[in-house]
Order: C-alpha cells, then structure tokens, then sequence
C-alpha cells in the first residue's frame, strides 16, 4: 500500500511538471510548433492515442507471432500513426488514402519497414559493410536504399542498427558494425546522413531510427533477447558512442531495445529515454518500441498491460509497435490519474512532428509516385552499386604463394554448398529482397572469368546434415536443403571433380537465418560435414581457396590450416556472385578489414581487442602461473581487429610526431610512411590507436582513435597524417563526465590492432 501511495503521488508531481512542459513547449521552429498545436487542440484524447499506434497488417516476414485486426477500421476511426510491413507504392497508397480521406482530421501515415542492408536491391549485411572501413561508400548505401525505398513508397526506416557487440554468438553481429565504439560511431553517424540527407522532406530521403537503445548488442550469453547487465561506466565508454553519434547526426527516431537496464526494461526506463537520450544528449526526435516490447515487460515481471504501458509513456516511449497497449490502456490510466493528459499529448506532438518534418501534412502522397518506382526500384545503378559496395566488404585473411588472384585460364573445380546457390547470397534482414534475382557464385565465376577458363562444379556437401538444425534455418523458406544424394556421394563427387582441377575453390559457410535475430548459436564452428569436405579437397595436393559466407565470426582455426587462400565475403546481397568473382580474379584487389575479433574458439567469448589489463597481466613469450591466461590457449584472438590482407603487402615506417610533450590547447601531429612493397595497386587502411598509462579510471590497451583508406601504387610511399587533439585523449571519468587527464600516452599505428609502430608522448594541463 506504501509503493501505491508513493506512485500515486508521484504522478501528480510529475504530472503537474509535464503539464507546465507543454504549456512552455518550443522545438525551436516557431511554424511547425504553431502548425502542429493547431492540430493537437482539436484531437480527442482518443485520436492522440491512436497516433501513439504502429501497426502491421501481416503478410510479410514478421519479427513475432501477433498480426494486428481490423487495421482498415482502426485507419479510418484515427487510431493508428503508421504502418510497417506494406511494401509498394499502390498499397502504400491505398492506405494513406483510408487515412487522409475517411479520418476525422485526416492525419497522414508514417510508412516504415526493415531496410537493414539495401531495400528491394540487397547489399552486403552490415557487418560487411563495416569491413570496408568506408565512411563515405556506407553512407553512400544508405543513399541509395533511401532513394530506391522511397520511389518505393516508404518514408521511415528501421535502421541504422548500431549495437556494439563483443559476442559472435549473437546473431544479430550481422546487423552491426562489430566491436568498437569509435569505428561503430563513424558509420552510425554517416547510415543518418545517408538516409535522411540535409533536407529530410525531399521525396529522396526518409526518416532514420536508430537501434536498438539500447545496450541490445551485450545480451548475456549471446542468447537473443536475454538480460543484458553492465556498469555505468561501461554504457558511456564503450556502448553509447554509436547511438550518440547517431542523435548527434539528427536521426528523426530512436528504436527500444528488449533488454533490461539496472533491472528495469529499456521501453520503460526513464532514466534512458528521457535523462539520458533527451535530456543529456538532446534527441529531438521520437521513441518507438521493439515489436511488442511493450507486451514483453511482461514477463520481465515488470506488471500487467496497463502497468507497463503506462510505465513505458512515462519513460519516454511514444509510438507503440504491434503490441496496442497503449492503444487499449492508455485511456484507463489516465482516467485512474496514473498517467496524465499532458504525457499523452507530448507523445502525440512527436510523432506529428516526425510528420511535419517529413512534408507528409503538406502531400500524404509524395512518396506514392508510380512512375517514379518504376524507373528507380532494381534499376542498372542499384545493381551496380550493390556489387561495389560487396566487392569492398570482402576481407582476405590468408594467401599462401599468392594463389590469388586467379589466372583466367586452365580449370577452376567450385565446389561447396554455396557455390551454387540463390538462396542465401542476401544474407538475413533482407525483408524486400528477391532472392531469385540474385548471382550465384557460379554464375559470377562464368560471367568474369571469360572463355580461357573451364569451370567445373560440384555440390560437395550440404549446409548442414543435421535436420533440426536445417529445419530452424528454413524458417523463412529453403535456406538449408539436404540433397537427395547422400553425404558420402556428395563428397566423393566432389573429389573426383577436385581432380581434374588446377585449382579448387570451395564456397562453405552458414545459411543466411543461421545468423539474424533468433539465430543465436552456442556452437560458431563450421558445419562439421563442410569442414569434412574441405580435409577431403586439400588431400587432393590441389591449391584449395575457401571462400566462406557467414553474418558473424565463426571460430575457424583449423578451415585457415587446410586452405592455400581464405576470402571471407559475408553475404554480399544480390550481385554477390559477380562481386566474389571479381575479388577472385583480381578484378578488384581486397581491402577490408575486420571489425570483430576472431576467437580460437567458443570459450574465449568475449574476446575483443578494447579490452583492459588486469593487476596481473600474461606478459609477451611463455605462459606463465598465476598470471591472467588460459591452460588452453592464447588471451589473444585468433584473427584481430583490423586485420585483414591485399594481393600486394604494405611495409610500416617508423612512428614521428611532431612533439613529445602536448599543451591540452594543442595538436599532436602523427605521421607515418606507408610502402606499397608488392606488386599490385591497393587500398590499405591505416588505423591508429592510443593507450592512456595512468588514468582515474583504468583505461583499456589500445583505443581506436583515427584511421584512414589509402590507395598506394606499387612502389610507392606515402606519408599518412594524423592530427590528435585533447578530444581524442578524454574517456568518461568516474562521475561520467568526459574528461583529460594529463599524463602519459603512447601512439599506435598500423594495418590492424595487432600489428602496430609505437611513440610515446606527455600531455600537460
């Protein structure tokens, strides 16, 4: 009875504060403040609920069971803000229609969907795309799945997804940009700039929303959807960055995440939504739920629906996705004075802002241009895009006797269960793509390789043999077939057809929904049948290239033994096939670099290259007791952050600065030559880390700071510049205030995390 009591009066506190908020509310643009109060003063308490409603009509590939009813009538009574899961432009349009025409205030749908990694046209899943540590390339296919989505209908995308995470169990890796917070902010902040340009109204552009807020990326164990528990301190440093970046660039929406936060669900945390993302780092914009986070709070053991509903609008959360909590309980509330009037209206005001940003009260329509989609949806320069952004995303982590690139002559053996196959080249999260459009590898080997070339092709193995296993990766069509012909046939087949190679290249991997949301997996080895296959080849005596598709690192320590050269592409999205073959033969020489670390193996998880010493840390050469290490095998990944190899070699020179001791109003100026010392042109990408000594707070042993895409001639040097300032030496010190400290710094610079040239340096106050 206490707890009710203290509730009871801390609405009306809280109420009264919120009720002078928007008496007092400005935006800071003086004629959509007046247009949308306007708006607001003839809406029902019923009509600002409805806006507060995201909804779905079904039929397309849900993210949970729950299909909403009866959508049409909820349009026409003024109960709905928008819709997710409508794609193209004549259903989008009837749609609005219902909306515009038979509401009473004739308020506009918002249009949302799932473009993770391109719309209808499908790039490589993002976690590709950072590998090509190429800002303005990733906001490039960010601007170009906005203008291909838009002519589509669309003005609202579910992305950037820009969780930091450390866990490759995790299936939704994919999704993300990796591990590091400094490299994960960069590209956060130019996917916002690509969606949603410099004038989100244009019909080119849409809006943004960034997820999942937050801290999504750290569930325990790997294991979707699970509990995610981490200091203060831990959320500045190192989860935060990308989703600030993000706010900072001016995304118009912010996606909850399912996780808890100090004990209390991200979709009603105050603390998060409204001190932290409002009212420390200034969003502007509005807070949608997950599907069904709401409903999900739940079984958190948070209360009933309109316990959690109410909660969740106090927080901060103002749209409701699916679950219609807010839709069937907001109303209670507020007549049982548990909400008041004024945190419904405020809620309300930011989605009819949204609106307002977007040009949608000024022409509901504009996105819904027939013409328009014809002409832009799949065309030529999409495609073409598609398979430059793919060829940039592939990362060369082995080439013994450069086997690669291929000579376009004599006999290639392809092999493997993915050399072959439409069904997986999009990867997952590709919600609006056609797989039957995409290019198999085979395809692409014949369409590059040229007439010189005999390529020979055999299946190998299947994705899996294990049937259950096969039967989750089917859950949205035939990912992961078993073959009529029996694994034995399959294998020996294959051999046969090694043998009368040159050379073999073997296409293993994951199926597509082996990785995504719900596609945790507690075992990242390669299937053991494909890693069968591939002892099988390299008995052969045969150069054996292993190009591997996943959507996360895969512990592959003993596919890197048996292969002479090891491409990883992820999933490379519709023009995968031309885009492997091109990498292959030397069309376009590799450049990507790895975002994650590789672990050794599952026990190392986390292995991450940010991480701290401890107070008795393993020292470089023999293991040593009583020292932080395993019996087992090395602290250290088996293939960093970073990394990642060309078909020419980079050669480092030695670190200079400009000074030893830096004044805090001052730049520290870095430089480093870099030799081209092989035989082919190539992009290296230098990245520069720092070390704070001594801090207040214990830093980590390296931090990503700087780093840059170079393209160098064979031959040829070049001088890599860097210009450090105080910014770049400050953490997040123990009352979580972003600070310096003077002291002693050293500078790394190198091709990866791992190998690097060092300086040192002293910053004075």
């Amino acid at each position: 009875m206490k707890r009710l009591s203290w509730l009871i009066v801390a609405v009306i506190v809280f109420g009264c504060s919120q009720t002078k908020q928007a008496q007092t509310y400005s935006s800071g643009d003086v004629e959509m403040d007046r247009f949308v109060g306007d708006l607001l003063s003839k809406m029902t308490i019923e009509e600002k609920i409805g806006q507060l409603n995201l909804l779905t009509p079904g039929g397309g590939i849900l993210t949970g069971s729950v299909v909403n009813p009866d959508v049409e009538q909820k349009i026409k009574a003024g109960n709905v803000g928008g819709l997710f899961g409508v794609i193209g432009v004549d259903k989008i349009r009837k749609a609005q229609e219902l909306a515009v025409t038979q509401s009473r205030l004739k308020i506009p749908l918002l249009f949302g969907s799932d473009v993770i990694h391109g719309y209808k046209t499908t790039f490589p899943i993002p976690l590709g795309l950072s590998c090509s540590w190429d800002i303005p390339m990733i906001e490039r296919s960010a601007r170009v799945a906005a203008n291909e989505a838009t002519a589509d209908g669309l003005n609202w995308v579910f992305s950037p997804m820009v969780d930091i995470a450390r866990d490759p169990r995790w299936g939704r890796v994919a999704e993300g940009a990796g591990e590091d917070p400094y490299l994960g902010a960069a590209v956060s902040a130019a996917m916002v700039r690509g969606y949603q340009g410099t004038n989100m109204a244009a019909d080119t552009t849409l809006m943004a929303c960034v997820k999942h807020f937050a801290l999504y990326g750290a569930a325990e164990g790997g294991r979707d959807y699970n509990t995610t528990d981490m200091s203060r301190l831990q959320m500045y440093e190192y989860y935060f960055p990308p989703y600030k970046a993000a706010v900072d660039a001016g995304v118009g929406s912010a996606m909850t995440s399912f996780n808890e936060i100090d004990g209390i669900p991200a979709t009603g945390n105050r603390w998060l939504l409204t001190e932290l993302l409002r009212n420390q780092w200034g969003f502007k914009g509005f807070v949608v739920t997950d599907y069904t986070a709401i409903n999900e709070m739940i079984d958190h053991g948070s209360g009933d629906l309109q316990q959690v509903s109410a909660q969740a609008l106090r927080a901060g959360t103002d749209m409701d996705m699916v679950g219609e909590g807010f839709l069937k309980t907001l109303k209670k509330s507020l007549d049982e004075k548990a909400i008041t009037e004024a945190e419904i209206t405020l809620a309300c005001r930011r989605i009819l802002e949204a609106k307002y940003k977007l040009g949608l009260f000024q022409d509901p329509y504009k996105y819904t241009n027939a013409q328009r989609a014809t002409r832009e949806v799949l065309s030529a320069d999409k495609r073409a895009a598609a398979r430059e952004f793919a060829v940039r995303s592939s990362v060369l982590l082995k080439n013994t006797n450069q086997t690669l690139p291929l000579k376009k002559t004599g006999t290639i053996a392809l092999i493997g269960p993915l050399a072959n196959d439409k069904n997986n080249m999009l990867g997952t999260w590709a919600v609006s793509g056609d797989k039957d459009l995409s290019i198999p590898v085979l395809t692409g080997m014949k369409n590059v390789a040229g007439a010189g070339v005999n390529i020979i092709y055999s299946k190998g193995a299947n994705i899996t043999d294990d049937t259950a296993l096969a039967k989750k990766a089917n859950v949205f069509g035939e990912r992961a077939s078993i073959d009529s012909l029996s694994p034995a046939r399959l294998l020996s087949d294959a051999v046969a057809t090694a043998n009368r190679a040159d050379v073999i290249v073997a296409v293993v991997g994951e199926a597509s929904e082996m990785s995504g949301e719900a596609a945790s997996r507690s075992d990242i080895n390669l299937p053991g049948n494909q890693t069968a296959l591939l002892e099988a080849l390299a008995k052969t005596g045969k150069p054996l290239v292993v190009v591997m598709m996943s959507g996360r690192p895969l512990t592959i320590t003993r596919e890197m033994q048996l292969a002479t050269s090891f491409l990883h592409v992820w999933f490379q999205g519709h023009e995968a096939g031309n885009a492997i073959a091109d990498v292959l033969f030397g069309n376009y020489n590799p450049s990507g670099k790895l975002t994650m670390s590789f672990p050794y193996n599952v026990g190392q998880i986390p292995v991450y290259y940010n991480h701290k010493n401890t107070g008795r840390p393993q020292g470089p050469g023999p293991t040593q007791k009583f020292r932080s290490n395993y019996l087992d095998v090395s602290n250290d990944p088996f293939l960093p952050f970073g990394f990642g190899l060309s078909y020419t070699t980079f050669t480092y020179g030695d670190v200079r600065l400009d000074k030893t001791t830096m004044q805090a109003n001052e730049q520290l100026r870095v430089t480093v030559p870099v030799t081209n010392s092989g035989r082919f042109a190539g992009e290296e990408v230098v990245q520069l880390y720092i070390h704070d000594k001594v801090a207040s707070v214990t830093q980590p042993v390296k931090k990503l700071k700087a780093f840059q895409k170079i393209m160098i001639r064979p031959g040829e040097s070049r001088e890599v510049v860097f210009n450090l300032s105080v910014e770049d030496l400050k953490f997040y010190n123990s009352e979580f205030k972003w600070v310096s400290e003077p002291g002693e710094f050293t500078v790394m610079v190198g091709g990866n995390s791992r190998d690097v040239k060092r300086a040192d340096f002293t910053l004075r106050n």
